[in-house]
């Protein structure tokens, strides 16, 4: 019965949906813990192209149960499009899709504050997030004035506390430059979603207790990455949740001591979206030439994603704070070609070298990465099918990644399809 949560081990964009959609074809459940529709997991087989925002990424598996768990923050909007999105591939979710009924709701005004808060900020203090709304709603959901799915079935009641939520939130749309909403802007629009939503909306912390008393597989899928936690992220450019393996216990009402597998999913390099410190950030010909080869742009905004290479330091850092015991390579073929690659070991700060990842986000933009060199490969890794078959070179960069970070590898991913994944054992 393993209860696997999958984590992203760098900055998010590490090809976890790919994963997880794997891994589903023989688990009965996987649940998404934490984000909003702002995450877009890439799901790509049957030659076919899939994003997904909010449903997990084992919806296309007709077996699988999927869950939308409370730690995540829900555009009804967006999900009402993304079910039908997956209903036009032929694909079933109703039975199949459950919501949690204390997932908290992103409603018009999120988006509109969020907006309006990081238009205000100017450029130079942009932390660079999405405008979707997600930030405010944790925001509501702290201070107790968020609504939950369940209050979008009953209508008697909804309309008092988006007035309520209203009231603070017009003062502090207007003090940052954007205008005030009036409830009945949002109150039909959000009973509408309720009216349609309710045959997914149910307790689904209950039927997960049920699944672990019953020895089923589960599957907890994150967003993000560990390095945007915010807790333990590159705080304020982080996330507005949890991505690590704490807040997939938190976010599903799954308790700690049922975990039995923590899979970190990391690129073969770096990457990052929106502000913040990059110790090993690529700003010349090569961080182009990765970014076009990857195609290193963000499913959901299709913003650039910046690169670099891979962040040893960080990469054991956040091992640590997750537990982890699985670890999974992906886009290795990005580097088939390169002459050289690298891996960050340490860092200098302040002219001393320091093995650790700072929590200090003025001291981690102030850090110099310290390299180690590795040859490069010079040959097409794409449809390798044993990790002995890869080139010595590869397998040494591999060994190396491992070996420091102190995780077991058990995937390698050297392409977007399905299918161009290898397993180690």
């Amino acid at each position: 019965m393993p209860v696997r949560v999958v984590i992203g081990a760098q900055w998010g964009d590490e090809g976890k949906g790919k994963i997880v959609d794997l891994l589903s074809d023989k688990t009965r459940y996987v649940v998404r813990y934490q984000g909003g529709a702002n995450a877009g997991h890439t799901l790509k087989f049957d030659g076919k192209t899939f994003v997904l925002h909010l449903i997990p990424s084992g919806i296309f598996h007709p077996g699988t149960t999927c869950i939308i768990g409370n730690g995540v923050v829900i555009d009804p909007v967006k999900l009402l499009e993304e079910i039908q999105a997956v209903k036009n591939t032929g694909a079933e979710p109703e039975g199949r899709l459950l919501v949690s009924q204390t997932a908290h709701v992103i409603l018009p005004y999120h988006k509109a504050l969020d907006q309006a808060r990081e238009s205000a900020r100017g450029e130079a203090a942009k932390i660079g997030t999405t405008g979707r709304g997600i930030g405010p709603a944790y925001v509501h959901k702290t201070a107790r004035i968020g609504l939950r799915m369940m209050d979008l079935l009953d209508e008697r009641s909804l309309r008092d506390k988006i007035t309520y939520a209203l009231d603070d939130t017009n003062v502090l749309l207007e003090l940052h430059g954007g205008q005030s909403i009036e409830t009945s802007e949002v109150l039909e629009q959000m009973i509408d979603c309720g009216r349609r939503l309710r045959p997914y909306i149910t307790n689904t912390t209950h039927i997960l207790h049920q699944a672990l008393e019953n020895k089923e597989d589960i599957l907890l899928e994150g967003a993000q990455g560990a390095l945007l936690d915010l807790d333990h992220g590159t705080y304020p450019f982080v996330t507005s949740s949890s991505p690590t393996a704490g807040g997939a216990c938190t976010g599903s009402g799954i308790p700690p001591t049922a975990l039995t597998h923590v899979m970190g999913i990391s690129k073969a390099y770096c990457t990052r979206v929106g502000n913040g410190p990059f110790p090993t950030e690529l700003h010349g010909e090569l961080g182009e030439e990765i970014r076009k080869i990857g195609d290193e742009f963000g499913a959901t905004t299709g913003r650039p994603r910046r690169c670099g290479w891979i962040d040893l330091v960080a990469l054991k850092y956040a091992a640590r704070i997750n537990g982890m015991n699985e670890l999974t390579i992906t886009k290795l073929d990005v580097l088939d070609q390169l002459e050289e690659v690298k891996a960050c070991i340490a860092y200098k700060l302040d002219g001393r070298e320091i093995d650790y990842f700072p929590l200090d986000t003025a001291e981690l933009e102030r850090v110099e990465p310290v390299y180690e060199t590795f040859k490069g490969w010079k040959t097409s890794t794409n449809g390798i099918k044993h990790v002995r078959d890869f080139p010595t070179a590869a397998q040494d960069f591999l060994n190396a990644i491992c070996s420091f970070a102190g995780v077991r590898l058990t995937m390698i991913s050297t392409g977007p399809d399905r299918t161009e994944t290898i397993l180690t054992d």
